[in-house]
């Protein structure tokens, strides 16, 4: 498969990313020829249009911290699932000329609904009715449009008190941890380098009924799952989740690169 196709990630840092390495390795594999991934660490989101310009080969790219919501005024439209999420982490890049025009997609809400239905089918246990979503960013965003999806009531945790906000880590209490047996995190809390740090959640009141996600993939053990586990709670990382959202962006935009190519 001939051509000049760039794709990439905007965000800031990126160290953390793994998506550079599992595309550039696909690309590879499945034997794309001229085809390449890179990161593209931008201070604001402001710098996109820049790189938009200095990038006449980018088609596709992926949107992670801080920039999922921030992205949406640069969009010229979305689907229906990033539309209801209120948040984007895939954008295809249509050009016209010098016209360039941008789409943007949703694929953490896919990610983690199957990454999550599968965990659950794996040990034969029945969805929850309610979940504890730690965070209020465009990542719980995405976990929230899947969870209502599943038929899961979401309520959220956050360190300041809000519209929206359930209760802040402080205002926790058992009957909540005994109410709600899935907990999700979805701020970057023990993401590497800062592994050190964990949601100030009331872990004493967690027990074996407990499931804990962490969309944290690096390390492969956040300090939340370990202490959860030594609660004796269950618990995973977002590894299976970002390889599902990766391919489900490839699919986007290999649809939308064939239907280009048609026109």
């Amino acid at each position: 498969m001939n051509g000049i196709y760039l794709y990439g990630l905007i965000g800031y840092p990126l160290s953390h990313s793994f998506s550079q390495g599992y595309f550039t390795e696909k690309f590879a594999k499945e034997g794309y020829i001229g085809y390449s991934y890179r990161n593209f660490p931008i201070g604001t989101i402001w710098e996109l249009c820049d790189l938009l310009k200095q990038q006449p080969d980018l088609h596709g790219f992926n949107v992670t911290i801080p920039y999922k919501e921030q992205i949406i005024p640069f969009l010229d439209g979305m689907d229906h699932v990033a539309g209801t999420a209120g948040a984007v982490n895939t954008v295809q890049v249509i050009r016209n000329g010098k016209d360039i025009s941008l789409k943007g997609y949703n694929t953490d809400v896919y990610g983690f609904s199957r990454s999550l239905e599968e965990w659950f089918a794996a040990r034969d246990v029945e969805l929850p009715r309610q979940a504890l979503v730690l965070g209020t960013g465009g990542a719980s965003k995405a976990v929230a449009c899947a969870l209502f999806g599943l038929g899961i009531d979401t309520h959220f945790v956050s360190r300041r008190e809000g519209e929206a906000v359930y209760k802040t880590y402080g205002q926790l209490e058992a009957a909540d941890m005994l109410a709600h047996s899935l907990i999700v995190n979805t701020t970057p809390l023990g993401m590497y380098p800062n592994i050190d740090e964990y949601p100030p959640i009331p872990y004493q009141h967690l027990t074996e009924k407990h499931f804990l996600y962490d969309l944290v993939y690096n390390p492969g053990e956040t300090l939340l799952m370990r202490k959860g586990r030594e609660a004796g709670a269950t618990a995973c990382n977002g590894e299976r989740m970002l390889h599902l959202q990766a391919d489900k962006a490839w699919e986007i935009w290999t649809e939308n690169r064939n239907r280009e190519a048609k026109d």
